[in-house]
């Protein structure tokens, strides 16, 4: 029944688009500009929403890719507080004037966008907002003309959307688009960052300070020596305890250290040491959770997550993974 609220638009081939505080159990930046709504609304013969209407469709927005806009050409964001499963929004009050949800008024147009992602949730003041891929889409209030993308990366939880509903382009393009002065300030000193974050099909998360998500390993025991060394820690990189640990949305308390037995000091988290995966080549990949059934991504409570492992043949370390991966797995 809902999806007959959701309306194709025929014309969109023609533009050439393709379509924290618990465990789970389960600065404002400057952004690259979105392509003219020209690109989007009205040109090649697309309309847009007639006046009431809600439309999704789809334009480039430089080094962020594909992104969603609105009928007038406004970027549509999604935010890392949320959640996908189930679809939910906590953006409420003060932070909905500031980020505007995107309603589902009237027919929702869609260009340039599965119509199987697309769905809606309800707010919890009873409005219905629009979804893509779960997340729900918002506004930002900052943006004064259609083509803007202020919000990207606001808080290291707002980004613009893509087309599946995931975060448009990678958390390092943030830095690489800061002033040098502001890249220096980032990074003075080494200093290491620890992030809650939200990662695609795994949920909370933490992430270093270029958005990787940061892994824990089982076979190690809590504020003991780490037991991933030599090969395995070429596989699985130690996060290291450089300059001052900084903490985004993580409790000061869970913050800790140990001594590795090459000397090096690692961060911990709820006792766990903190890794990344080198196989985890972008920002935000979770490559990494469920391989050999001992390593999982790390969430800002200081626990394993426990989403779902959808490689499955790491899991189970079949032939040519385990292979691969075999000191990771082993520890050794």
């Amino acid at each position: 029944m809902l999806r007959k609220r959701f309306v194709v638009a025929a014309a969109s081939a023609a533009v050439g688009l393709v379509a924290l505080s618990a465990c789970s159990g389960g600065t404002e930046t400057a952004a690259p500009a979105v392509a003219p709504a020209a690109a989007v609304a009205g040109a090649g013969g697309n309309a847009p929403a007639a006046k009431g209407e809600t439309k999704v469709a789809v334009a480039e927005a430089g080094n962020l890719g594909q992104v969603l806009v609105d009928k007038d050409g406004f970027t549509l964001y999604r935010f890392d507080k949320d959640s996908a499963k189930p679809p939910k929004s906590t953006c409420d009050g003060d932070c909905a004037k500031a980020w505007p949800p995107v309603l589902a008024e009237g027919e929702v147009q869609i260009e340039g966008v599965d119509q199987a992602l697309v769905g809606e949730l309800t707010r919890a003041d009873g409005r219905k907002q629009v979804t893509v891929g779960g997340w729900a889409l918002y506004r930002y209030a900052k943006d004064a003309k259609a083509g803007e993308a202020k919000g990207q990366g606001v808080g290291s939880t707002w980004y613009a959307a893509n087309v599946k509903g995931g975060k448009a382009g990678q958390a390092t393009k943030e830095a690489e688009a800061a002033p040098a002065e502001k890249k220096a300030e980032q990074n003075a000193d080494g200093a290491t960052k620890l992030v809650a974050s939200n990662v695609d099909g795994i949920g909370p998360a933490i992430v270093d300070q270029e958005g990787f998500t940061l892994y824990m390993f089982t076979k190690d025991k809590k504020n003991k020596q780490p037991t991933c060394n030599g090969d395995c820690a070429k596989a699985w990189p130690p996060v290291l305890a450089e300059g001052d640990v900084q903490l985004e949305g993580i409790d000061q308390k869970l913050l800790g250290t140990v001594k590795r037995a090459d000397g090096t000091t690692q961060v911990t988290v709820g006792g766990w040491a903190v890794y990344r995966y080198a196989k985890d080549a972008n920002a935000g990949e979770a490559n990494g959770h469920g391989v050999g059934g001992t390593w999982f991504v790390i969430e800002p409570a200081g626990c394993k997550s426990t989403a779902p492992v959808k490689n499955k043949a790491a899991q189970s370390g079949n032939a040519s993974e385990k292979k691969e991966d075999a000191p990771a797995q082993s520890g050794y």
